[in-house]
């Protein structure tokens, strides 16, 4: 029984599904991780996004919500500023030489 587990294992488990798992793995405890220092103290601004890009390695579905949440933050962070959607952003200061 324990050879044919191995061989099955052998036929099934690829070099993709290796790194998928790894990358769900990891990616999935850097979110999980995030989500919990939401609640506690922790840079979860930080952290959330960590995961969410690497989970965006191998899963569309992490892509999308990265992108949602980035747009999110560029819309509260214009908010912030006092620009609306359709301005331009400020120009740059000039530098002295």
């Amino acid at each position: 029984m324990r050879g044919g587990v191995r061989s099955w294992l052998r036929r099934t488990i690829t070099y993709k599904w290796a790194r998928r798992i790894v990358v769900a793995v990891i990616g999935g405890s850097v979110l999980l991780i995030g989500v919990v220092m939401v609640v506690l103290p922790g840079p979860a601004i930080i952290v959330v996004p960590l995961g969410l890009g690497i989970l965006g390695l191998e899963f569309a579905w992490a892509r999308i919500w990265l992108r949602k949440l980035r747009a999110t933050a560029t819309e509260v962070m214009n908010r912030v500023r006092g620009r609306r959607k359709g301005d331009p952003p400020p120009p740059a200061p000039a530098t002295k030489r």
